[in-house]
């Protein structure tokens, strides 16, 4: 009895491997869940909040704390001066952000030109509100935008384009000059910009030289044209909090809120004043995440190649991409089911993210955000085992 409009989207995949983790026993490479919480200060301000009283319905745009708190951030981060009282609404997680933004700005038979592969939850809200998907492909090895393809893709009925950078699951930062191009296409066609930054400070030092991650909105013309996403959950450690904000000029931002007070109305009251916390008292924690991080990519693309599974060696992210033609399985979705009799562990098969099935069918994605035992003990049995089909 499902209604039509959800009848051709399957259940996401990161449920379903996770689920196969539990029910084997396998060591879980593939949700991006990390092992250790955030720090404890901010745990600390959510008891507050909740002794203090924080327990009713938030304003439906967010706390005043939170908002100026994500306010402060950008621009203590890229310089940009966002009015918290009509440039910031806070979400349930980016997830939330990404489904109010598409719902709020996209009408039935617009073209939404999308980096695919795609963050899944990208196909479904598209999908929902009856959008047509003009996808333009991260291609192996190297997962760099072919900028013709982009130009390609916009057409006089796209209404926006929806970025992700830090790129899941590729790992890609995009550079400063692919930005532009993109920057320069929505400016010439006059369309809307929705970025999804939720990976925006963990970029690694090797990226980090060719200037790491840029937001789009800092470029010139684009702050009026441009929603952009983030959350607390990656960037702080606290993916099970789900605060999530959209920032930008007030229109868009009413657009995120119009469909938001439908969706939530509000989101987890307590959270709200802790991830202010976060934001203005514990600044330089993530950058220390992504120094570890980067001693974690390190530790599994290393222990990967070793297993004969040689990784693309992400910029960003939580994530790393392999490539498994050369093991024989059909696509990487059979050897995905297949790793945990084979070696106890599981990983997220990628072709499901693609429209272009040919282009994802045998890559797999593989997370690093896992303690350091556990990545050394995943490889191990990874080495060990007969992956072959």
């Amino acid at each position: 009895m499902t209604a039509r409009r959800l009848a051709d989207i399957p259940p996401t995949v990161f449920s379903e491997m996770s689920a196969l983790a539990l029910r084997t026993g396998a060591l879980n490479l593939g949700q991006g869940f990390p092992d250790v919480d955030g720090p404890p200060s901010v745990i600390a301000a959510a008891v507050e909040a909740l002794h203090a009283g924080a327990n009713q319905y938030a304003p439906g745009i967010g706390v005043p704390a939170l908002r100026q708190a994500v306010a402060r951030h950008q621009q203590r981060h890229y310089g940009l001066e966002v009015d918290p009282d009509r440039e910031v609404v806070v979400t349930t997680g980016c997830t939330e952000a990404i489904a109010a933004a598409l719902l709020g700005l996209v009408d039935p038979g617009d073209e939404v030109v999308v980096l695919e592969p795609y963050y899944d939850s990208y196909v479904a809200m598209l999908t929902m509100c009856g959008a047509v998907r003009r996808p333009v492909t991260l291609r192996a090895p190297d997962f760099r935008p072919d900028l013709d393809e982009l130009r390609a893709a916009i057409t006089p009925r796209t209404r926006l384009v929806l970025l992700n950078t830090p790129h899941n699951p590729t790992g890609t930062v995009l550079t400063r000059e692919e930005l532009q191009v993109v920057a320069d296409l929505a400016i010439e066609h006059d369309v809307v910009v929705v970025t999804d930054e939720v990976y925006e400070h963990l970029v690694f030092d090797d990226a980090r030289s060719a200037e790491g991650h840029v937001p789009i909105a800092t470029l010139p013309g684009m702050w009026e044209r441009t929603l952009t996403l983030s959350s607390a959950g990656k960037s702080y450690s606290f993916t099970g909090w789900k605060v999530g904000w959209a920032t930008g000029p007030a229109p868009l931002v009413q657009a995120v809120l119009a469909a938001k007070q439908w969706l939530t109305f509000t989101s987890g009251s307590p959270l709200q004043p802790a991830v202010a916390h976060a934001l203005d008292h514990e600044p330089d924690w993530p950058r220390a995440l992504a120094k570890d991080l980067q001693t974690r990519r390190d530790l599994l693309c290393d222990g990967l190649a070793a297993a004969g599974l040689t990784p693309r060696v992400p910029e960003g992210t939580y994530f790393a991409t392999t490539d498994v033609s050369h093991l024989g399985w059909a696509d990487g979705r059979e050897l995905c089911l297949a790793l945990p009799e084979r070696a106890g562990v599981v990983a997220i098969p990628t072709q499901g993210f693609y429209d272009d099935a040919e282009a994802g069918r045998q890559l797999v994605r593989w997370a690093f955000c896992k303690e350091p035992d556990l990545i050394r003990e995943g490889v191990r049995r990874l080495a060990a085992a007969d992956l072959s089909r």
